[in-house]
């Protein structure tokens, strides 16, 4: 009876690789796509759309959640200083330029103090994008109660799909995908450097990206490929999430760039890096910051390597919006290729929130999401104009960005998220209104 049990054991095993192999590895190493994913996408449309009819429909008038969030609870006024000041000063009709401080003035402070406190721009861009109806994942079930028999039964079948089907389908995958990755980066680095080695590695990459991505069920249309970024060149993109680097490597080869991490990524990092140039620095050392800008213009000086992808913003920000980029990679002169990334928050929310949860949890949040469904936009090259220094063009290349993605245009540093506001923030509201006082430009 034991060996009936071990045999029947062996069997499904083998009937389950056979199926990861020939259906899913193999099609994601020559870039075919059955169509499986699209199909399941379009039924998930279909069975979200009738859960929120049934919930709309289910919901008493009063209680109706309603068709479009708003961005938020406060309504602020977008006037400038000067003119929400003036606005107190009615009732003390004074000139603001040259004019005397009055005691009203402290409750235009006052209620900008409050307004931040409550809900500033910053905090609120690193939790998770308010939905504006329930997608049937338990993790987004906080506004949403009983509704019907019917929608408890679609919600338990879900639940069943996620974790007993999708979940060790996917865990096999990323595990195949990260496994060819170490052996096949390995191997490769023990080639001689020739062209024949940059093509092997550059397969290697790109299949196994394509298998991580299988592994998040993931579903990418890409915009303008006519823009792809060149070798020689960086290509910058907005940061919502890790698998990031896994959406857009899955279209093509990139150096990467970024910290240096210990255990299975650092395993990781130390085999990709065997087979091509990447790029990995300690934070922390400033001293190294200054030699990896002196790598990277040598890097982008070469026009036979891929090009290299960065984050500016140096933090993941949760889809929604662009924090200010960083100036480091717009000033070594190399040509900018921009990405703008933006994920259907409806089938499953990819952005990280590293505060609350460590890499292994996220990566299970996203396996057990339904699917990770997103757009990403390749957008004409930029480089630095005459009279432009690097702050002002990482602005522009910013903002061209926020604009195509759909994302709210930021000049907040999403480094804020770990750190004190500057001083110099603080000075600067205060000489605005010591000029208004004293009647200074």
């Amino acid at each position: 009876m034991e060996g009936t049990s071990w045999d029947l054991a062996l069997v499904v095993f083998e009937v389950w690789l056979s199926v990861v192999l020939g259906l899913i590895v193999l099609p994601a190493m020559f870039g075919v796509s059955l169509g499986f994913t699209d199909l399941y996408v379009k039924a998930l449309v279909k069975t979200l759309e009738w859960a929120t009819l049934r919930i709309q429909r289910g919901q008493k008038e009063e209680d109706a959640v309603p068709a479009h969030l708003p961005n938020g609870i406060i309504e602020k006024d977008d006037g400038s200083m000067e003119e929400e000041i003036g606005e107190l000063r009615r009732s003390h009709p004074k000139s603001l330029a040259g004019g005397d401080f009055t005691l009203c003035d402290a409750f235009y402070f006052c209620k900008k103090g409050i307004e931040s406190i409550v809900e500033d721009q910053v905090t609120q861009r690193f939790t998770s994008e308010e939905l504006a109806s329930w997608n049937l994942l338990t993790r987004t079930n906080n506004n949403f109660h009983y509704i019907s028999v019917r929608v408890t039964i679609i919600w338990g079948l879900g639940v069943f799909i996620r974790y007993c089907i999708l979940l060790p389908l996917r865990v096999t995958l990323a595990v195949l995908g990260l496994s060819w990755l170490v052996i096949g980066t390995t191997l490769v680095g023990l080639l001689p450097h020739s062209n024949v080695k940059t093509w092997i590695s550059d397969l290697i990459h790109v299949t196994c990206y394509r298998i991580c991505a299988r592994a998040l069920s993931a579903r990418i249309r890409y915009h303008n490929k006519e823009n792809h970024p060149k070798k020689g060149g960086i290509c910058v993109a907005n940061h919502t999430s890790p698998i990031d680097i896994v959406i857009l490597a899955n279209d093509g080869c990139y150096a990467m760039v970024g910290q240096i991490h210990g255990g299975l990524m650092g395993v990781i990092q130390r085999s990709m890096v065997r087979s091509c140039p990447h790029v990995w620095f300690e934070r922390s050392e400033m001293k190294d910051r200054h030699a990896v800008a002196k790598r990277l213009k040598d890097h982008v000086a070469d026009k036979t390597k891929q090009p290299i992808l960065i984050f500016p913003e140096g933090t993941c920000i949760n889809n929604t919006s662009v924090m200010m980029f960083k100036k480091g990679s717009f000033d070594i002169g190399a040509t900018i290729y921009p990405v703008a990334i933006k994920y259907d928050p409806q089938f499953g929310d990819a952005f990280w929130n590293s505060g609350k949860y460590n890499m292994v949890s996220y990566l299970l949040r996203m396996m057990t999401s339904w699917a990770i469904v997103c757009n990403v936009w390749y957008l004409p090259p930029m480089s630095l104009q005459d009279g432009e220094d690097a702050v002002h063009f990482a602005n522009r290349v910013k903002s061209a960005i926020a604009r195509q993605g759909g994302l709210v245009d930021l000049f907040w540093d999403g480094g804020l998220k770990r750190e004190k506001v500057k001083e110099s923030y603080k000075e600067e509201q205060q000489k605005m209104y010591s000029s208004m006082i004293v009647g200074q430009d």
